[in-house]
């Protein structure tokens, strides 16, 4: 069998995030830091840190800013192969406004994301070609959310790239501002026959998809109800915007097996934003680098998500070594050492 060109292929829009300095507010003060996210974006930066081949499907404007945002994909290592430009002058980075907080405030986001260049994407855009040559493709919710265009485009692709023999990762990623729960649960029911690779969150799973019972029992139902192999679930405990706990739970079908481990606690939060994408990046280079070992993808996972929660901005910043070492630390009883020398 030919190899495939890339381990992972993700459709998604990157986004230019817009931040007050430290805790400030939105209504107040005058400056704000740029930085460069995206959940498909914040994926696949996961999985080329840890040394696979990842590429976005996306489309950017022709101007400085999409400029910029396609030098921060490059500098992640994410190929941009299959990047499309926008060329009309009225093209635009979809644009989101963060604004962190400390107890008993919360972050908030106020987005500016309507009509910009990614809404524009096609399949017209990119040769039959791109269908054979990944592993495995993910895209999540929030693509499918964005407008009807993104979401026939993306549901298109999916079927393309499963034609294909690409391995579907799909990650719910509900957003109450971008679309309805019915419309959600509507849309994804359509392709959750494709999907082999299934992230949702239980309070998802009961809110959009109305399921019952445990969590164990929620995780198997999605696998009697569709041909989905793996289902990965979060579990975060909020317990101070700065003090997290952050773990999770995988079923395997086919075995019949839930894996997890003890949970990252008391995670000094520095930023939550893109933690659970750094969660599906580590358990996708995980599955994709050994498709027989779910507790290793699983600990990856975990440390990659617990660790983006202490790093500012919404991309990973850590290499397999550095994983290692946290998931070594983490599974040793007894003293560890405070400083890597």
């Amino acid at each position: 069998m030919k190899k495939k060109e890339f381990d992972l292929l993700a459709l998604g829009e990157p986004l230019l995030r817009l931040s007050p300095p430290g805790n400030d507010m939105l209504v107040r003060g005058d400056s704000f830091t740029k930085q460069v996210g995206g959940a498909e974006l914040n994926v696949l930066s996961g999985v080329s840190l840890l040394g696979q081949r990842a590429g976005i499907i996306s489309r950017l404007p022709d101007n400085l800013i999409g400029r910029y945002v396609r030098n921060r994909i490059r500098f992640n290592g994410v190929s941009d192969d299959y990047l499309v430009y926008d060329h009309e002058k009225s093209g635009q980075v979809g644009i989101y406004y963060y604004e962190s907080a400390a107890y008993p405030r919360k972050p908030r986001v106020v987005y500016d994301r309507a009509n910009s260049s990614f809404t524009g994407i096609s399949l017209e855009d990119y040769d039959d070609s791109l269908y054979s040559a990944a592993r495995c493709f993910h895209t999540s919710g929030i693509t499918l959310g964005l407008c009807e265009k993104t979401r026939n485009t993306a549901m298109e692709m999916i079927r393309r790239f499963k034609e294909a023999g690409a391995l579907i990762s799909f990650d719910v990623n509900f957003r109450g501002n971008l679309w309805s729960g019915d419309l959600a649960r509507e849309c994804i029911e359509k392709i959750l026959p494709y999907v082999d690779l299934f992230f949702c969150s239980e309070s998802t799973a009961k809110l959009t998809f109305h399921k019952e019972g445990s969590l164990e029992d929620v995780m198997k139902s999605f696998t009697k109800d569709y041909p989905i192999s793996i289902v990965a679930s979060t579990q975060r405990i909020v317990h101070s915007p700065r003090v997290h706990t952050f773990g999770s739970v995988i079923y395997n079908a086919k075995e019949d097996r839930y894996y997890s481990e003890n949970p990252y606690h008391n995670i000094e939060v520095v930023d939550r934003i893109g933690s659970g994408d750094a969660y599906v990046g580590g358990v996708l280079y995980g599955l994709l680098s050994d498709p027989e070992d779910i507790l290793r993808a699983l600990r990856f996972g975990n440390a990659a998500g617990a660790v983006k929660n202490t790093v500012p901005g919404d991309l990973p910043s850590s290499d397999r070594e550095e994983l290692e070492n946290v998931i070594k630390d983490h599974n040793t009883k007894g003293e560890t050492s405070e400083m890597n020398r």
